[in-house]
């Protein structure tokens, strides 16, 4: 019985497996479009959301909030006998070394999928590694694992994008929406007894019955879910090729913050450099960690690269080495506008820096939105062949390992994880699905 729960499966079968005629995907991924995912997976939200906490910190002084406090400021401060702050402190200026330090960390975890992926091109990534190196019960709780992480996850940000959506219309051409049209009920109700001007924000405020109760479903959430499915089912050229439209619009909004941004920069902003001293800026790497989540999805398209020995390492690192550049240029303009404590508490510090032109924050927000699009692409695309490869090895039906004849995509995962994560993120509100992702 043991022996069974851990048996392995050899690199040499895991891919021969995979390469039968009847399971074969399109190989059509070069290196730039591994990369290009790779980007589109790491730069989402996270650097628009957390650059200005990172810098300014997390200040509480609630007892409770110890759990919360890293561990380094309690030794900082009983090696200097200086005063106990709870929270996070922030790095300042110096939350360019945060971003360096996450970095450098994720970049070993990047050098460990670099290896693997050319040494077992199939797509299960940490399923398939783990089931050639610890056994099939460990693979299948890695495996679940990574389906609940992308599934939840992708739910969280198609309400995000949901509600930078609905924002956006209503900044840039005036469009606003019922209420219950955009929105899940919970929150629905929260904006409703909450009341004064954020009704504004919509049409209609009223929610329709359906047997004498009130609705709210978030028809953009869905909607942006079901469209990137459909794209998926249709091919792995035409998502690819997709992702780098959408990648190539967020990294120029980056570039342009980070160019436009260099001429408002008031050095004197930069002083002093690192207030918290180490603390701080450990502190502030612990939280813009989140902002370098997602390079390993790339490793789910290994057998539909075409050379996945030499492009999987390539697109893998040299994504996240670009990323790394692009965040602590931006964190360095960022601070070099405006004071660092006037992120405290923002959790839109990159518009805020642009807070006197109205232009260039709707430019920020479309970048974000962008950035939210390509992360919901590409884990949505990373999900179903975790599926499809668990499915192979016997873990799941084999109807889950079914490819399509003409597009040679695996359609029916694909289409399932798409039901159930729009089906979840229409009716579901933002909060719970952050609780949830944070298990």
């Amino acid at each position: 019985m043991a022996s069974q729960l851990f048996k392995t499966k050899s690199p040499e079968r895991l891919m021969a497996e995979a390469a039968a005629p009847e399971r074969q995907m399109k190989r059509s991924l070069t290196a730039f479009d591994l990369t290009c995912l790779g980007i589109g997976a790491i730069i989402g939200s996270g650097i628009f959301a957390l650059t200005g906490t990172a810098a300014a910190g997390e200040r509480v002084t609630s007892a409770a909030s110890q759990l919360t406090t890293p561990v380094i400021n309690f030794i900082q401060s009983w090696l200097t006998h200086a005063p106990m702050v709870l929270g996070r402190p922030g790095a300042g200026p110096a939350v360019v070394f945060s971003f360096v330090v996450a970095g450098i960390a994720c970049g070993f975890a990047a050098l460990c999928y670099a290896e693997l992926a050319s040494m077992i091109p199939v797509s299960g990534s940490a399923y398939t590694y783990s089931y050639a190196t610890l056994g099939e019960i460990v693979a299948w709780i890695i495996g679940w694992d990574l389906i609940l992480e992308y599934a939840v996850g992708n739910m969280a940000v198609a309400v995000g994008w949901s509600g930078y959506f609905v924002k956006l219309c209503g900044s840039l051409f005036g469009i606003k929406f019922p209420l219950w049209t955009v929105t899940d009920y919970r929150t629905a109700s929260d904006v409703l007894a909450k009341g004064g001007e954020t009704l504004q924000d919509f049409s209609s405020t009223t929610l329709p019955l359906i047997a004498g109760h009130p609705i709210a479903v978030n028809f953009p959430a869905f909607l942006i879910v079901a469209a990137v499915t459909v794209l998926l089912v249709y091919g792995i050229r035409e998502s690819a090729r997709t992702n780098t439209w959408i990648v190539i619009t967020k990294v120029a909004v980056v570039v342009f913050f980070i160019s436009f941004g260099a001429f408002l920069v008031n050095p004197t902003n930069w002083h002093p450099f690192m207030p918290t001293g180490l603390a701080g800026m450990m502190g502030g790497a612990a939280i813009v960690f989140f902002a370098f989540i997602g390079f390993d999805a790339v490793s789910t398209t290994a057998e539909e690269t075409r050379n996945p020995q030499r492009d999987m390492p390539i697109g893998i690192m040299a994504s996240l080495i670009i990323c790394t550049v692009l965040y602590v240029l931006m964190s360095g303009v960022l601070t070099g506008i405006k004071k660092y404590t006037i992120y405290l508490g923002d959790s839109a510090a990159v518009a805020t820096a642009f807070a006197s032109r109205p232009w260039a924050q709707a430019l920020v927000s479309a970048g974000a939105l962008a950035g939210m699009t390509s992360v919901l692409l590409v884990f949505q695309l990373g999900q179903p062949r975790i599926f499809m490869a668990m499915a192979r090895d016997g873990l799941l039906p084999q109807y889950f390992a079914r490819i399509h004849p003409r597009f040679r995509t695996p359609h029916i995962t694909t289409i399932w994880t798409g039901i159930a994560v729009a089906g979840v993120a229409m009716l579901t509100d933002i909060g719970s699905l952050a609780d949830l992702t944070n298990i």
